[in-house]
């Protein structure tokens, strides 16, 4: 002790028994020291341990869960496999339908710029039938043609049923020249006009928006007015000349035949007391559609009146035929008597060559001064038939008939 006493610096003045007890106390200390390190490490290792057994069994379990999946995974795939293949086929579907509408689209993007070419080429030849009808001359040929158009329509021949520019001096003297003069039954007309106005409306029409736009209304509107005042215009001009006096007789009325529906619609809508006037001057506004009911009207009449007079010339040759017949009756009646007088004289010229002439005859034949026999003659049985019809035998009315 004293040794290891002497090598240690700083513990000289140290006695044994206290470096015993430290020496002891190191050990103690070592020892707990060692067995702590021993208890800690055990105890590391068997967290260690539990901590792998822990991740083993979370391992298993998700391994486990992953497996369920997969078999959810393979039943659901089998299941939904119809679906895959519905969607499949959808899709190839949708895409043909795609196809098809971009194919219309550029189908439909044709038609639609061939519509745009036909809109502005008629668009142009509007704009200049719109011109050429702005001159007069040009208008009332044109009114014209269509007058005729409809009358032809309405199955009536000219200068049969209808006459045009037909001549005429109305009650005051003055010459009158009507478009058209439509011949009723009974010798009656009715005269029809077909020179209305239609340069307002058509300088209306011309404006941009045209008449019925929103654009540049006002002028539009007053355009209107300005078409609706030249046909009252019309309409009195036309109530002046007395047409009807001209061509009695005719009903004390005038046709203007307007040649087309929007441009009588457009002046009553300016002026809607226009169709009130224009019957007050004894003038009729006249569209085709009306015109031609007029007309199919005079037609029909037409056709009664040829009905009416076949059935009066049928009733006039029944009755002399039914006379003829009588005639024929009376001249039958006379040969069936004299007939019937006949066979009675042949029947007594019989009888009496029977009582009076063969006896003689028989007697020679007795006596033989002859071998040739007489045929014997009979008399005739049938008569002629007697008349039984009353027409034929009440001969009394037959000059009455004749």
């Amino acid at each position: 002790m004293s040794v290891v006493g002497a090598n240690l610096p700083g513990m000289s003045g140290l006695s044994a028994a206290t470096l015993l007890v430290l020496l002891v106390a190191l050990g103690l200390a070592l020892a707990v020291g060692a067995l702590a390190g021993h208890a800690l490490a055990t105890s590391r290792a068997r967290i260690g341990a539990a901590r792998l057994e822990a991740e083993r069994d979370l391992l298993a379990e998700r391994l486990e869960q992953h497996e369920t999946q997969e078999e959810a995974g393979l039943e659901l795939a089998a299941a939904i496999a119809p679906v895959t293949s519905s969607m499949a086929r959808l899709e190839r579907h949708v895409g043909e339908l795609e196809r098809e509408r971009v194919e219309q689209y550029g189908r439909l993007g044709a038609q639609l710029a061939s519509v745009q070419r036909s809109g502005d080429a008629l668009r142009d030849q509007t704009a200049a039938l719109a011109g050429a009808l702005r001159s007069p001359n040009v208008r009332g040929a044109w009114g014209e043609v269509q007058l005729r158009r409809v009358v032809e329509h309405a199955g009536m021949l000219e200068r049969v049923d209808f006459d045009t520019q037909a001549s005429g001096v109305n009650r005051d003297g003055d010459a009158v020249r009507p478009d058209a003069v439509v011949h009723l039954p009974g010798g009656k007309h009715v005269v029809v006009d077909a020179k209305a106005p239609l340069a307002a409306f058509l300088h209306a029409s011309a404006a941009p928006g045209g008449m019925y736009g929103a654009g540049h209304a006002e002028r539009v509107a007053e355009a209107a007015r300005e078409h609706a005042r030249a046909l009252r215009g019309h309409v009195d001009a036309l109530a002046a000349k007395k047409y009807w006096t001209a061509f009695d007789p005719t009903p004390e009325i005038v046709v203007c035949f307007v040649p087309g529906e929007s441009f009588l619609a457009a002046a009553c809508e300016a002026d809607p007391a226009l169709l009130e006037h224009a019957m007050g001057r004894r003038v009729v506004l006249a569209t085709p559609t009306t015109l031609l009911a007029l007309l199919r009207t005079v037609a029909i009449t037409w056709q009664q009146a040829a009905l009416a007079d076949g059935a009066r010339e049928l009733f006039e040759l029944g009755r002399e035929l039914y006379a003829r017949l009588g005639t024929l009756g009376e001249h039958t009646g006379k040969l069936g008597r004299t007939l019937g007088r006949a066979v009675d004289d042949y029947n007594k010229m019989v009888g009496a060559l029977e009582t009076r002439v063969l006896v003689s005859a028989r007697r020679m034949a007795q006596l033989d001064l002859t071998d040739t026999a007489i045929d014997v003659v009979e008399p005739l049985e049938q008569l002629p038939r007697p008349l039984t019809s009353p027409e034929l035998l009440d001969l009394e009315q037959l000059p009455a008939l004749r």
